[in-house]
């Protein structure tokens, strides 16, 4: 009876108490295609370093994916991480685990299985942890030993909204929204929304005028 319990409240919490697919359900459903992601990812890296990326065709863009998988640890990982993503969707085993341990240990990426990082997402040295039922837009910057994460009980963590920055060190905690074009600066603690177009400082993480 005991085992019967705990399966059913599994099953409630995996379906949502209303019925409804649970978010980190809602969020897997929405991983984009592997091949899409690197490549868009390859070109926002690509672009930040000040290299070429407009790439002639996808044969160039899958040639200049791989350089920068070899020129830096964080673009590895990253594409690490795209492989997780996708496979993890389409129920293939083993290889999620084996995707997630190469990117914690070329470039230290852990991002939750219920995160989703849009295509074009920078990541420029490594050292960052997504935990939770987290959302990255396109164009957002994660700079390192940063965590995007969860505060409390409850699995929705922040949205990181199209073109933000978050600075070194800075921690964004609970389910708030980093809007489009802020940023965050290096070690500060978000524990509310910061609007768009807004730099934030400290701890805890307050306006600060342009």
């Amino acid at each position: 009876m005991e085992s019967a319990s705990r399966e059913t409240q599994a099953n409630g919490r995996a379906a949502g108490q209303d019925g409804k697919p649970a978010p980190q359900d809602a969020v897997r459903a929405t991983t984009p295609r592997f091949l899409e992601a690197v490549l868009a990812d390859a070109r926002v890296a690509a672009a930040y370093r000040g290299e070429r990326h407009q790439f002639a065709s996808r044969l160039d863009g899958m040639l200049q994916a791989l350089r920068l998988m070899l020129a830096t640890d964080a673009f590895l990982a990253q594409a690490a991480y795209r492989l997780k993503a996708r496979t993890q969707a389409r129920g293939i085993p083993v290889l999620p685990w084996i995707a997630h341990r190469v990117a914690m240990m070329s470039a230290q990426i852990s991002i939750s299985d219920a995160a989703l990082l849009h295509p074009g997402v920078f990541i420029p040295h490594g050292q960052v942890v997504v935990q939770g039922v987290v959302v990255v837009h396109p164009g957002a910057v994660l700079h390192p030993w940063t965590t995007i994460g969860l505060i409390g009980p409850g699995v929705i963590g922040p949205t990181i909204g199209p073109r933000a920055s978050i600075g070194t060190g800075a921690k964004v905690l609970g389910p708030v929204s980093v809007g489009a074009n802020a940023r965050v600066g290096a070690n500060s603690v978000v524990l509310g929304d910061v609007p768009p177009g807004t730099t934030v400082v400290g701890m805890p993480a307050k306006a600060v005028a342009d």
